[in-house]
């Protein structure tokens, strides 16, 4: 398998995203918060990493990153069961947390979000 991460798997455009946020259901896996939906077409993932929590641009796009490389490393566990959601990874902690940890949590949510 391929690990990829395609632009047709971003979720992008405001009202799919209001909508996810809207009508998504939610739990934690630290330091990640996880909202989700389900849909009928391809996976979707949306990766936040706030404003408030790093000022600089670099921190952000440092943290988003990792998440992205964690999700694509093991965003097998969704497909090979054949899962179809629109996720959003918002990153919650106020301090960076390092690659493990990340990766760990991504894997956690991803396990969750199979059963």
């Amino acid at each position: 398998m391929k690990h990829t991460f395609h632009k047709s798997e971003k979720l992008c455009g405001q009202i799919t995203i209001d909508h996810l946020y809207g009508h998504g259901k939610r739990f934690v896996s630290w330091p990640l918060r996880v909202t989700y939906l389900p849909c009928n077409d391809q996976t979707q993932v949306l990766i936040w990493a706030p404003k408030s929590l790093f000022k600089h641009a670099v921190d952000r796009n440092h943290l988003r990153r990792l998440m992205r490389e964690a999700y694509r490393l093991n965003k097998h566990i969704l497909t090979d069961k054949g899962v179809h959601m629109q996720i959003a990874f918002n990153y919650i902690d106020k301090e960076q947390q390092p690659y493990a940890v990340i990766e760990k949590a991504m894997r956690k949510a991803l396990g969750k979000l199979t059963i």
